[in-house]
This record gives C-alpha cells, structure tokens and sequence, in this order.
C-alpha cells in the first residue's frame, strides 16, 4: 500500500458563518492541496471536526470530496466512534466511490482494555469493505493501542495496513518498528515529530499543518523518504514555530485561522470548538506570510 507513503492531510472541514458546511470553501481547500503536492487525503478526521456532523452530513461532505477530487490524489474517510456496533454499521453503509483506505480511532472515553481494542478493530476488519488504517491518539481517547495490540492486529487482519500514531511515545514507536510486520505502515499522526519518526522508519505523515502548507511540508517528507534528512532538517525548523501556533488553541482552530489568512476558505468552527484569539491570530498571521 504504498499509496499512503508520503504527506497526507487530515482536511479542516470549512462552515460558513450559520454554522452550515461550505461547500466552495472545501472545494478551495481540496484544490489547494492537490496544487501543494500531496499524496492524499483524509475526509472527516478528528480534524474535519467530523464529531459536529450529522450522519446526512458526513455522506454529503464525503460524496462531494470524492466528486472534486476525480482521483487526482488519494482518499481516505476518517469513521471511528466508542460505539463499535455504530461504527461497523457506518462502515457497511459507506459508499467506496472514490475511496482507498478507512482511518478509524480508538475508542474514546470509554477506556477500554487492549483486548477490548483488539475485539474492536476486529469486528471493523471483518465489516470494513476497503483496507483500514488504525489510530492512536491517546491525548484525545484517554486510553492507549499498545505496540503489541497493534502488531497483533496487523498480524490477524491482512485488510489493517497501517496505523497513525500520534501518541507521542517513542518507546511505543521502537517496539511497533521492532515487531511489527514489514508491510504494515506507520504514519506520523503528529506534525512535531514527524522527523524523527521518519527516522524511525514511519513512511510519512497525516497532517494537520499541511491544510495550510502543503507545499513546504510536503518538500520535507519527499527528503525524508529519499534520506535527505540534512535538507529535510532546515525545512522542518523553518516550520517549527507555525506548528506550535496550530495546536496552541487547540486543532483545528489554527489551521482554520491560517487558512483564513491564506483566502482559502473561513475559520468558522462549531461549537463547542472556538476560533483562536486575536493574539494568537496575529501570530498565526505573521508565520503564515512568512512561509507562504
């Protein structure tokens, strides 16, 4: 599956100002990335604020993705939840048309064992009409896929061909590159250590920087993936600051902020998500000139 080496972006999903999805600001987006060189995308991530949108919504926003798109990159549609049985149910009423790959989270809030994990990502595996990609993102689930969950998990399930790993631990990331199995894919879910996960042998990343700045991101991964890394180095900290202002408000209000000042599309979020203050919005600003 080598489709997804490479700089993926999990999409901001734009709303006009009553809070209604925009449609021509997504599809400024979607041209946007496609013109920075990215290798695909990801519709309705935590990032796409996909936990505000109604289920007619998420069929509409994913069907329209798919239309502008025209396989010119590609596509993956982030469907998760902590309620396995919705989620399966979900997964068969998806429509593939267009798509490559399911990214899917970890359960949130409930907390579940790691053989609850195991038995969740299992009934996916065995519903899921396209390849899945895990994701561990302990900071917003509460709870996390071990390394030796996720490599048994790849081990059982031929259709589990990689996972996005944002857990930030890098003793986790040394026994999953250790153990796991030489197909199966590990994605940087987390813009700051990028890297030193494609050091590691991460194969690339899902973004949340690249919304802004596809360009110079995905520059840097292509000299990742070539070894580059000195190269790779001088772009990465040339980014390092634009990164922090993203998450200091939290995501996606910064991408959303940054993309406002790009005139891609607005930085209306729904609540309760709330655009970034005016001091972080200046900052934002100035970065973003200086970058772009």
């Amino acid at each position: 599956m080598n489709i997804f080496y490479g700089t993926g972006v999990a999409m901001v999903t734009p709303f006009q100002a009553d809070g209604q999805v925009d449609y021509e600001g997504l599809r400024n987006l979607i041209e946007h990335l496609i013109d920075g060189g990215v290798q695909y995308l990801v519709s309705l991530g935590t990032t796409g604020e996909s936990a505000t949108l109604n289920a007619a919504e998420r069929k509409q926003v994913w069907a329209f993705t798919a239309e502008v798109v025209k396989k010119r990159v590609n596509l993956v549609a982030g469907i998760g939840g902590n309620n396995t049985h919705e989620v399966v149910e979900q997964i068969k009423e998806f429509n593939v048309t267009g798509y490559d790959a399911i990214l899917s989270s970890s359960p949130h809030y409930n907390k579940p064992t790691q053989e609850g994990i195991y038995q969740h990502y299992k009934a996916i595996a065995q519903a899921a009409p396209l390849p899945v990609i895990l994701y561990n993102v302990p900071s917003r689930t509460g709870s996390t896929i071990a390394a030796e969950t996720t490599v048994r998990l790849a081990r059982d399930f031929k259709n589990i061909i990689g996972i996005k790993e944002a857990s930030g631990n890098f003793d986790l990331f040394n026994q999953l590159m250790r153990d796991k199995p030489e197909e199966f894919l590990v994605i940087s879910g987390d813009d700051p250590v990028t890297l030193p996960m494609m050091a590691m042998g991460a194969v690339g990343v899902i973004s949340v920087i690249g919304n802004a700045l596809p360009k110079p991101l995905s520059a840097m991964i292509g000299l990742l993936l070539n070894n580059d890394y000195k190269a790779a180095q001088k772009i990465n900290a040339s980014l390092v600051e634009f990164t922090r202002l993203m998450f200091v408000e939290g995501n996606p209000a910064g991408a959303k902020n940054a993309l406002k000042h790009l005139g891609v599309c607005g930085e209306t979020l729904r609540l309760p998500l709330v655009p970034v203050s005016s001091k972080t919005a200046d900052a934002i600003k100035l970065e973003t000139a200086r970058l772009s």
